[in-house]
């Protein structure tokens, strides 16, 4: 039998429930899916690097429990013990922590900083392996695109994005790579604007990257809020008919009219290639993520993304079993693209927002791809089941 992949955890901040709880644990211990409880038999995490050890931390008791050595940079975490590099794949985590705000709103993240270390890492070994990066590749576009061209010259395999698209789908909807031809789609969100924002813009771009003729790029952004939004809708920027359908499955719903959130926001796409896209954010009003689509022919169809918010988190579990697929091949299951190209969606969105609502053009973000070609590893049914409502499971929290 093949060694385990040798994995460096490169994190932000690791405190119950964070983004390196819901990964890297699950690394350590194992995963619940509804096809049953997943350990990484292939993976080890033999080094970590935490930004920050704060009075919550579980990061230090978890490495202790597993020996792993936690190092105090990460050119020695990539290093794990040695002179050089010395790891197989990189885990890449910089989501939560105690990091300021900048002017417009945005998070400022790491991001950037760790992916050059790692960058750094690979040049002066003269070696890459691959990487994953959770959520959008940085707060500011620039640093995207950055990162994006040092993964290019380098040759980094690179997977990275959100797990909303790895959720469960209700009633599910999946098209068919090139099967459908789009005339104006909307996603549903709730919660902060820039974090669940970008949730759902890759909600959003996991369903129309698959149309017909691929993705080609997104024009301009606009962010609009409180009741410029119904008025945008008043003047036909965004289909009041595809909200009502993106909210008819939720479950908890504040009531049948979306005018009732007290703080809306939307941000308005349009696509290089014609199509319409809003992003209706009703905070307080909804607590799911959804998608709704009008097709050239006129038939709507909806589905709402449906994340386990208690219990073991299991669309994390769906997301690792990815990145250990990624790990393994160095093929990422979908395209990075994606996410360069939602990154750049969120950083205009939020300079929008931070200028008065203005549009901001985007001829930058004139990204041309397409969508797998193999359906990524997800749960095909509607809600969690199994092992993922076991009370039992080994990955519940405490």
């Amino acid at each position: 039998m093949s060694k385990p992949l040798r994995v460096a955890a490169i994190c932000t901040i690791y405190h119950p429930k964070s983004h390196a709880d819901v990964i890297v644990t699950k690394f350590l211990e194992g995963a619940s899916t509804d096809e049953g409880f997943y350990r990484f038999d292939d993976i080890e995490i033999v080094s970590m690097y935490i930004d920050h050890i704060l009075e919550n931390d579980v990061g230090v008791g978890r490495a202790e429990e597993h020996d792993i050595p936690i190092y105090p940079s990460i050119r020695r975490a990539l290093h794990a013990g040695s002179n050089s590099l010395d790891v197989d794949a990189v885990l890449l985590i910089g989501e939560h922590g105690d990091y300021p705000w900048n002017k417009q709103g945005r998070h400022m993240y790491p991001r950037r900083y760790f992916f050059e270390q790692i960058a750094g890492v690979f040049s002066e070994s003269d070696r890459v392996v691959p990487v994953f990066s959770d959520k959008h590749l940085a707060y500011a576009w620039q640093d995207a695109a950055w990162m994006w061209s040092r993964k290019q010259e380098l040759g980094i395999p690179l997977m990275a994005g959100s797990s909303l698209p790895l959720s469960w789908r209700h009633p599910w909807l999946e098209y068919d790579k090139g099967g459908v031809q789009l005339d104006e789609v909307l996603a549903l969100s709730y919660g902060s604007v820039e974090a669940y924002g970008y949730h759902a813009l890759e909600t959003l771009q996991c369903m129309v990257e698959r149309r017909h003729g691929g993705e080609t790029g997104v024009a301009s952004v606009q962010c609009l809020e409180g009741d410029d939004v119904w008025r945008a809708r008043d003047r036909g920027e965004w289909s009041q008919e595809l909200a009502l359908a993106a909210l008819a499955p939720s479950e908890h719903k504040n009531g049948d009219n979306p005018e009732d959130c007290e703080k809306p926001s939307l941000f308005l796409l349009r696509y290089t290639d014609g199509l319409k896209a809003s992003v209706l954010h009703l905070e307080g009003y909804v607590q799911e993520f959804a998608y709704a689509a009008r097709r050239r022919d006129g038939t709507i169809e909806a589905c709402e993304f449906y994340l386990q918010n208690d219990g073991p988190f299991s669309h994390f579990g769906y997301l690792t079993r990815n990145i250990e697929t990624f790990f393994k091949s160095g093929v990422p299951p979908y395209p990075c693209e994606r996410t360069l190209l939602t990154t750049g969606v969120i950083d205009a969105a939020m300079i929008s927002r931070y200028e008065d609502q203005r549009v901001v053009e985007t001829p930058y973000l004139n990204i041309r791809y397409e969508s797998y070609d193999q359906l990524p590893l997800r749960p095909r049914g509607e809600r969690p089941m199994g092992p993922c409502l076991d009370p039992a499971a080994p990955d519940l929290p405490a």
